[in-house]
């Protein structure tokens, strides 16, 4: 869920071209003094790219020899996670337990059938057990970089939540689809740990009871090194009719794009690196919006991958929240990038 909240004025920064991106876009000079008035986000656009470059690694890359993933196959997985979740299950809310419990038990069976080992992080929260699905791939005996992609399984009561949130854990699985192939043929100085979280959406958004609360905390608490978060939050929805496309104030009145065709990238401050790796672009106002929120309290780098939710998507929290309604060859484009992102994160690069 991508929640309203507070906004501040950002400061003004230029972020580098990337892999991912299709060039830089020139911003106002970063002014530190600005630092002062809130976290600075910035977001980075994807619009989409050609099968020539496999999501952004060109010739001579970290990503050369990395088989092409069947886009086809890939779309079809994807809605079937999606119908799964909310067809078959259907709403995941607080008030559902027993179909929080279904949500994450598909998610460890999906883990399982990849030949990962799975836990489970328990908690308590009122009168019932949830739990965040955590699993990890390893590309090397002892990587020492660590990514963590994460993304809700809960729904806001009433609704199935198609792009909030089926799509991102349907990008998370079928990511972790790609990243075990890749194992097999490449060995990389990285490690990715997935975590599927419970009760991001109210009653619970805020407390100390989001599932990202808890894991966050533990990671702290056990001293991880996590190189960088990556919140998976609503990615499945698109708009092409220009005007569909709506921003923050005062972000509507610049040149950012009108149609909603680009995927989203929000990081405050000390994740800068982060941001930049992924993408490069524009800027945003502060969001403390979801559950790289968690991860930024407790000093880690963190960012939310997004389509923008209730600034495109119509259904956003309401019942006409489906899968008809979800873009999915644009979730694929995703699933490959994110792909390329942890190869390119695992070749010695600094980020």
């Amino acid at each position: 869920m991508f929640h309203v909240g507070k906004q501040v004025t950002p400061a003004l920064g230029s972020l580098p071209v990337s892999p991912f991106s299709k060039g830089t876009r020139s911003v106002l000079p970063f002014r530190r003094s600005q630092a002062s008035l809130g976290i600075v986000v910035f977001i980075g656009l994807f619009f989409g790219l050609g099968p020539s470059s496999y999501g952004g690694i060109q010739t001579g890359m970290a990503g050369e020899g990395i088989s092409v993933i069947d886009m086809d196959e890939l779309v079809k997985r994807l809605q079937g996670h999606v119908r799964e979740l909310t067809v078959t299950i259907g709403e995941r809310s607080v008030r559902l337990p027993d179909n929080l419990e279904k949500t994450a038990r598909y998610i460890e069976a999906f883990y399982g059938s990849l030949g990962l080992g799975v836990e489970r992080e328990s908690y308590r929260y009122q009168d019932m057990t949830v739990a965040n699905v955590v699993a990890r791939v390893d590309f090397s005996a002892s990587p020492s970089r660590l990514y963590l992609l994460g993304a809700h399984y809960d729904t806001v009561g009433g609704t199935v939540g198609a792009d909030d949130n089926a799509s991102a854990i349907a990008v998370q699985l079928e990511t972790v689809r790609q990243l075990q192939a890749l194992r097999a043929t490449r060995q990389l100085n990285v490690a990715v740990k997935l975590v599927s979280f419970p009760l991001e959406e109210p009653p619970v958004f805020g407390t100390q009871a989001m599932g990202s609360r808890v894991h966050a905390r533990n990671a702290k608490k056990k001293g991880e090194k996590i190189d960088g978060m990556i919140c998976l939050e609503m990615v499945g929805y698109t708009c092409s009719k220009p005007g569909c496309q709506d921003y923050p104030f005062p972000l509507m009145f610049m040149d950012y794009p009108k149609e909603g065709t680009f995927i989203g990238i929000v990081g405050n401050l000390s994740s800068r690196g982060l941001t930049s790796g992924l993408y490069g672009g524009w800027l945003l106002p502060s969001v403390r919006l979801s559950d790289h929120a968690s991860f930024w309290d407790e000093g880690f780098r963190a960012v939310m991958v997004t389509d923008s939710a209730f600034y495109r998507n119509p259904y956003y929290h309401q019942h006409s929240d489906t899968m008809d309604k979800l873009d999915f060859r644009f979730m694929a484009e995703l699933v490959r990038s994110l792909v390329i992102f942890f190869a390119e994160a695992g070749s010695g690069a600094d980020r």
